[in-house]
């Protein structure tokens, strides 16, 4: 009985430690969205530094545009970042889930008095061996 208890728990923590590193954020990420009928694309560049993530967006005229407040905690990623359009700056919240190489979720911009939302995909660019 306790084999089994003890085989049963080590296979738990060996399943835990296997979504820890499914849920990885790190790396590089292609992501497409829609906004006004038009297919979008954006580049999310996550970094670990000890034990805080940081992070870079990019869009086609605009690069490097560093994340705010990210937060990664059981596959859940959050962020914000300013989209620079013309003479505007627009925040957009970012509610995002990793699951291996892909993610998926939302960006949340206000506009006048409401919020638009939008969802948004992502793969992981492939690291070179």
């Amino acid at each position: 009985m306790t084999a089994i208890l003890s085989l049963t728990l080590a296979l738990g923590l060996c399943g835990l430690a296997a979504d820890d590193k499914a849920a990885d954020p790190v790396g590089t990420w292609n992501c497409e969205y829609e906004i006004g009928g038009e297919q979008r694309t954006s580049t999310l560049e996550i970094k670990k530094d000890g034990d805080k993530f940081t992070g870079t967006m990019s869009w086609a005229n605009q690069k490097d545009e560093k994340l705010k407040d990210l937060k990664f905690k059981d596959g859940k990623m959050t962020f914000s970042a300013v989209r620079k359009i013309m003479d505007r700056e627009i925040p957009i919240d970012y509610t995002l889930t990793v699951e291996g190489d892909k993610l998926k979720g939302k960006g949340e911009v206000e506009v006048g008095d409401r919020t638009q939302e939008f969802e948004i995909e992502g793969k992981r660019e492939k690291k070179d061996k």
